[in-house]
């Protein structure tokens, strides 16, 4: 039995133009009728055909399965599915690790919101971070441009990253520093290089809280006053820069609004 290209697409669910690409790729080689240049494929080629659908459903490019039901031997095809197989592998891996942060940003979300105002003593998780940016200044040097675009791509796992240097704390418009963070499993996971300026940060004990900012380019030293005198009134000796992270930026009331996780290193 013969059949033209418009039954075979209609037979397979497949377009015309997909057809002809196999054909082009020696795929599929219909006979053509010298009366009409009309082409005309057999079961044959339509098996072809459904080869190639059954390898497009594990995820291979039409490129690749031209090559693969055309060209490839056993060893050949077999080498190129155990390929496909990594390639899974690291699609599932990063597909958790997405899922994975995805609640963690969550649950992140909520301590934020109840800790607004409020002071806990506890340890900050150990990471690392750089810093790129001071008060409204990027550093446009070429070495930390390139890492940060580097850092761009550890997005949505590397985080924004504030500092507030302790000499700046009592101060109204005091400096401050932004950068990016990264959690040590993460570290782990893409195998990041720790070398200056990325610099790893301890577990430490900290004052932690949270506060919120309303409008543009109004972040400041004095956002965590209320944190500084929280340590004053518990007899807490502050031992190193306010750090943290942005937890998220919102809309409210027409307003844009930032809302930020903090930690202040003291002492008993």
């Amino acid at each position: 039995m013969r059949y033209k290209i418009g039954d075979v697409a209609g037979i397979l669910g497949i377009s015309p133009d997909l057809i002809r690409y196999y054909e082009e790729k020696g795929v599929v080689s219909p006979a053509k009728d010298p009366a009409n240049n009309y082409r005309y494929y057999d079961t044959w080629d339509i098996n072809y055909l459904i080869d190639c659908l059954w390898y497009k459903n594990f995820g291979f490019g039409i490129e690749q399965i031209a090559s693969m039901v055309s060209e490839h031997s056993y060893d050949g095809l077999l080498e190129r599915l155990n390929d496909k197989s990594v390639d899974i592998m690291s699609v599932i891996r990063r597909q958790e690790l997405l899922l994975q942060r995805i609640r963690l940003f969550c649950e992140r979300l909520e301590t934020t919101k109840s800790l607004i105002g409020e002071c806990v003593l506890a340890e900050n998780a150990e990471f690392i971070r750089y810093i790129n940016r001071r008060n409204f200044t990027y550093d446009t040097s070429p070495g930390i441009r390139e890492l940060t675009r580097k850092w761009l791509r550890y997005m949505p796992f590397s985080r924004r990253y504030f500092e507030v240097p302790k000499d700046a704390l009592a101060e109204v418009r005091g400096d401050y520093e932004w950068g990016f963070s990264l959690g040590m499993h993460y570290v782990e996971e893409f195998g990041v290089d720790i070398k200056p300026p990325v610099e790893h940060m301890p577990s430490r004990m900290c004052i932690h809280s949270a506060f919120k900012i309303i409008g543009r380019d109004q972040f400041s030293a004095e956002h965590i006053d209320y944190i500084i005198e929280y340590a004053q009134e518990n007899n807490l000796k502050v031992v190193g820069a306010a750090f943290g992270n942005l937890s998220c930026s919102v809309v409210e009331e027409n307003q844009p609004v930032g809302y930020f996780e903090v930690w202040l290193p003291v002492e008993q």
